[in-house]
């Protein structure tokens, strides 16, 4: 994909998130976000015609769903604006130095991915770690209601038993970065989700990524 030179309002947007972005040190580096995407941006993720699955299956593990897994492919760049603009956005020159600034993580030789996610009541996630060939992770969170507050991702320690220690706030267009590491445990206890749990996750991805049909 060609990096555009231009700044969109979803790059001014970014750039002005991770400026002011909260850098917690405990238990691993992470960077807490707000105001992350325009609202028209955020909108129009949280309103693409995906129903959230039908039937999923809940094992404590996103790949329990893949058949019905939505990426920011090209042809969902070509359907849908709000897709390629954010692939546009994280793919610019400007972004990409700024979160190379930000993390310390060269970048460069990465490719994109971007996931669009529903996740409904009896989701959860174990505590795990991302594998090694995400090189950067990002979570937007896209719903705004307030029976979801505590629906952010959760940050477990180190220890045997992963304790949590602390959850992003799940506010609509808040966000979280993190370089996945061998001590950047999270995930999402088990508890109940009262609502649609919508968000986006970015990953930039080495050349290693064997399901290629996902990458922007």
């Amino acid at each position: 994909m060609d990096r555009p030179t231009t700044r969109s309002p979803a790059v001014t947007s970014l750039l002005a998130s991770f400026q002011s972005a909260n850098h917690v040190t405990t238990p691993f580096d992470y960077w807490l976000l707000d105001k992350v995407l325009p609202p028209a941006t955020a909108d129009g993720i949280a309103n693409l015609p995906f129903a959230p699955p039908a039937a999923p299956s809940f094992d404590g593990r996103r790949e329990a769903n893949n058949s019905t897994r939505v990426y920011f492919t090209p042809d969902n760049q070509n359907r849908f604006p709000v897709c390629r603009d954010m692939a546009e956005a994280f793919s610019s020159a400007p972004v990409m130095q700024q979160l190379e600034k930000m993390t310390g993580r060269d970048l460069s030789g990465g490719r994109l991915r971007i996931e669009y996610c529903q996740d409904v009541d009896g989701f959860w996630l174990e505590p795990h770690l991302d594998i090694s060939v995400k090189l950067f992770t990002m979570l937007v969170y896209l719903s705004g209601e307030p029976e979801l507050y505590d629906a952010g991702t959760d940050i477990y320690d180190a220890t045997p038993q992963h304790n949590r220690v602390a959850s992003a706030p799940y506010e609509l267009n808040n966000g979280l970065i993190f370089i996945p590491g061998d001590n950047t445990w999270h995930g999402f206890s088990q508890r109940p989700i009262h609502g649609l749990r919508k968000s986006v996750i970015i990953n930039w991805v080495t050349a290693e990524w064997r399901d290629a049909w996902e990458l922007c």
